[in-house]
């Protein structure tokens, strides 16, 4: 039986969810290295782990190694896989499991999902399809790109996740207030991209051996960066039943040549891409791990499988099995305007009433607890059906009637 570790550095919700399915694999002995201690976890999980380790600082690889080679010698069998979803934590891990010799992504693939101005440098030798971009390391560069791009353009640390720390920049005294929040040098550069204009989705794949053996699209409304930009906005993403249609052959493509040229071998991708007004595409920025925002939730409600234990699985025992995509799914995300604390929730059993048969999975954002940082607010509500078109209406009309109050 293979004994695998997983690390982490806190119990987030997504944590806590991928530690009980792997802690749950009766064919799986699980080890544990979190910054957190251990009585924080659920103690019905606790007492399905084999061992545990508390590190000071999960992002150092050298204390991830040493914390492995401390589990591998207490339990007397070699690491298995050194496993992690969260992001910044890809390249540390890499290099723990070079240090360690242990199958998996190693350093230099690790730091092609992780750096952005590298990714993007490789996505234009090979032809992939992208926004021009510049690392920039001083105020003058970012001047000098702009005068080159021209207004809009993007800013964002090479190394963000997702829509965090990114700007949209329409004017000069624009790109002044982010230089200064975002301040250029040769150690910390900032990533500028020209602006795109059109729709954005992500295409998440379940790559074996360096074959994608099962992808998914999912529709984003509006664009997160939008999202962040206009605090009324109740963000919505929508997994189309029919992805294995010639409408996605050009992602497909693409995406796939993107892993490649990246050198992805085993795991799950969450790219994500643009198709622009003249229907050309564009990919953004593609991260080696399972994809949050509730993606992996609403892939694993198309196709009635749970894709984190298929990824888990791929990736410890190198195999997979496809799965059959049987729904349109979509997930609502429940946002209160502005900042404070959630003092009400209207309009939940309208839609309870008008869509209950759809929904899936719900989470409802808690009285008293803060406004969320980010353009999934404070909860949500997942829905499924055939027809995809239902599933658009019934997202629309749930932010349309519920409304988050904060105080």
């Amino acid at each position: 039986m293979p004994f695998v570790i997983y690390a982490t550095p806190n119990f987030t919700e997504n944590a806590v969810r991928i530690i009980a399915i792997l802690a749950g694999m009766a064919d799986v002995q699980l080890g544990l290295i979190t910054e957190e201690p251990l009585h924080l976890l659920d103690e019905r999980i606790r007492s399905m782990l084999c061992i545990h380790r508390k590190v000071n600082n999960p992002l150092d690889s050298n204390e991830l190694a040493r914390a492995a080679a401390e589990m591998q010698r207490e339990m007397g069998m070699p690491v298995h896989r050194l496993m992690g979803a969260v992001e910044i934590m890809q390249v540390p891990l890499a290099l723990a499991r070079e240090a360690l010799g242990i199958e998996g992504m190693g350093y230099e693939v690790a730091l092609n999902f992780r750096d952005k101005a590298r990714m993007k440098a490789l996505f234009r030798e090979a032809g992939i399809p992208c926004a021009r971009y510049a690392a920039v390391e001083d105020k003058a560069s970012a001047y000098r790109f702009v005068a080159t791009c021209g207004f809009p353009v993007v800013a964002k640390p090479p190394a963000g996740m997702g829509s965090l720390s990114t700007y949209r920049i329409d004017t000069p005294e624009m790109l002044a207030w982010v230089l200064e929040q975002l301040p250029p040098s040769k150690d910390h550069a900032v990533l500028l991209e020209e602006f795109i204009t059109g729709t954005e989705h992500s295409f998440d794949t379940f790559s074996l051996g360096g074959r994608a053996v099962f992808s998914s699209v999912s529709h984003y409304f509006p664009n997160p960066i939008a999202v962040m930009e206009e605090p009324w906005i109740q963000w919505q993403v929508v997994v189309p039943r029919e992805v294995d249609t010639p409408a996605y052959d050009d992602i497909r493509e693409v995406g796939q040549r993107a892993l490649a040229v990246l050198g992805m071998e085993t795991g799950l991708s969450h790219l994500e891409w643009f198709r622009r007004p003249d229907g050309s595409i564009a990919v953004s920025e593609v991260a080696a791990r399972p994809p949050g925002a509730q993606i992996t939730t609403l892939i694993s409600r198309a196709s009635d499988f749970e894709a984190l234990e298929a990824w888990a699985r791929m990736v410890i025992f190198g195999a997979f099995v496809v799965p059959e995509r049987k729904y349109a799914v979509g997930a609502a995300y429940l946002r209160g305007m502005g900042t404070g604390l959630v003092r009400a929730v209207h309009g939940l059993e309208q839609v309870e009433q008008q869509w209950g048969h759809l929904i899936t999975d719900v989470k409802i954002p808690v009285v008293g607890s803060p406004a969320g940082s980010n353009y999934e607010g404070e909860g949500f509500i997942i829905i499924r059906h055939s027809d995809t078109d239902l599933v658009k209406t019934a997202l629309q009309a749930i932010v349309s009637t519920v409304r988050v109050e904060l105080q």
